[in-house]
């Protein structure tokens, strides 16, 4: 591994990178060049990457500095950006985590891809993720990613690579999609800000239907202000990045567990209680809430399991080529698929118990994490069950806001000084098409940043061990 000396500097963030390659003190070539020494120096003992682009990005790098040049005023001039492998990149695989994927090149972007290019940002790789994005890990056939705080510990999923991409400098911002949490339980997992959209407000177009809507694609970054800019250039509305100070809010500190088979760790309700703390002094009003959590797992759970199964036969894989535990994950998603799992009349009374509960507050606050993640080697040789166990025990607060299409966010909060990894708090706004509850839920990140900052990227010792 690499020693901390010869590590370089970690990326500036998106916003300033921007900026200095539109004033042309730096050019997007040279802030290419820096990131691929990044990934080269880091990556082998973190395991982000499945494919470094570097002759393509220079080429790229090179017509943005054209680009520039010629007067155009990009909101990501120059900017290296990651893709997680779950979403088409033009020229490129992917694989999704599977030997099963083809590896012939997809022919097109998808339309996040294309927005973000458009803007000037610069596609240096592609991130790994667990087989079929299914797991809150992220090790598959092709290697373990590990929490560039502590590398023993998973980055979490499925947008593992993405989140140790960005939690070790090597890129600034990454793309990230959330289908369960697989937005907010890295970024949780590598302190980082990272913000899963409501529904209809990114593009999703992922898999057969998006795992029947409950994904999104959304941004991972090590600052708020970079969240809302990727998140303005992904939504194609700029205004987003604009950080305007919130309103006295209401805020409902929700701490109660969501499934009996999580415990929560006391250091990670103390990380939302002092978030709470923080916005109180900040002006907003804070209340005790109860969310009405779902007594029965089904729905959330038919639409995980049959998502998965769906996606499997979108691609025309060969189900026997995948995974032991995906192979079972699949199998349950038909079983639950021919016993009316995928009803929609328990999740609308789902939701209508949960816009009851939350009619009076703005912004429901809980814990990122119910435990620390877990060990990050050998998920994908162990049972499904075994995968199911970890993964709702140490991330159970996610998945209902995929299920209703509520926006949520994810944003540091602290230090867990036993497991030597970061704490998180999740922020859930309301719904609203025109993006005015991801617009909300940057603001109040934005407070709880300014107040208690954070450091962006974690110490180079701690990333090359």
């Amino acid at each position: 591994m690499s020693s901390p000396d010869a590590v370089p500097a970690p990326a500036l963030t998106a916003v300033d990178t921007a900026a200095a390659v539109r004033a042309g003190t730096t050019t997007a070539v040279a802030e290419t060049r820096a990131a691929l020494a990044r990934i080269a120096a880091l990556d082998p003992a973190l395991g982000a990457f499945q494919v470094v682009r570097a002759e393509q990005a220079l080429a790229e790098a090179a017509d943005v500095d054209a680009r520039v040049a010629a007067g155009e005023a990009l909101p990501l001039a120059g900017v290296p950006i990651a893709i997680k492998d779950n979403i088409p990149v033009a020229g490129e695989p992917m694989r999704e985590g599977s030997a099963a994927t083809s590896a012939e090149p997809r022919p097109a972007d998808h339309e996040v891809v294309v927005r973000l290019r458009a803007a000037g940002a610069i596609v240096v790789g592609i991130t790994r993720v667990p087989e079929l994005c299914v797991f809150g890990t992220t090790d598959s056939v092709y290697g373990t990613t590990r929490n560039p705080h502590n590398p023993e510990r998973t980055s979490g999923g499925s947008s593992g690579g993405s989140a140790a991409a960005v939690a070790s400098g090597m890129v600034a911002v990454a793309h990230a999609a959330d289908g369960m949490g697989s937005i907010r339980i890295p970024a949780a997992n590598c302190g980082l800000v990272g913000l899963k959209p409501g529904s209809g407000l990114v593009p999703a177009d992922m898999g057969a239907h998006s795992w029947f809507g409950m994904s999104e694609n959304g941004p991972l970054a090590t600052t708020v202000q970079d969240a809302a800019l990727m998140l303005s250039v992904m939504a194609g509305r700029p205004a987003l990045a604009e950080m305007a100070a919130p309103r006295p809010l209401r805020i409902g500190l929700a701490t109660g567990i969501p499934t009996p088979l999580a415990t929560l760790d006391p250091e990670w309700k103390a990380a939302a209680e002092r978030a709470a703390a923080t916005l109180r002094a900040a002006g907003h009003e804070v209340v005790e809430l109860t969310i009405p959590y779902p007594s029965d797992p089904l729905p959330v759970l038919a639409r995980w399991f049959a998502g998965a199964a769906d996606d499997a036969a979108h691609e025309g894989l060969d189900v026997r080529r995948l995974e032991p535990r995906v192979r079972a994950h699949v199998r349950a998603g038909r079983v639950l698929r021919r016993l009316g799992g995928l009803r929609a009349g328990p999740v609308d009374r789902l939701r209508a118990r949960v816009e009851a509960a939350t009619a009076n507050v703005d912004v429901i606050l809980t814990p990122g994490l119910a435990q620390p993640g877990p060990v990050a080697e050998g998920w994908h040789r162990r049972g499904w069950v075994a995968n199911l166990r970890a993964n709702i025990g140490y991330a159970p607060y996610a998945a209902l806001w995929n299920l209703l299409g509520w926006p949520a966010a994810a944003v540091p909060a602290g230090w867990h000084e036993g497991a030597q990894v970061p704490l998180s708090v999740q922020l859930v706004a309301h719904p609203a098409a025109d993006g005015a509850g991801e617009a909300l839920l940057l603001s109040v990140a934005g407070q709880l940043e300014a107040a208690n900052p954070w450091v962006r990227t974690a110490p180079a010792g701690a990333t090359v061990g």
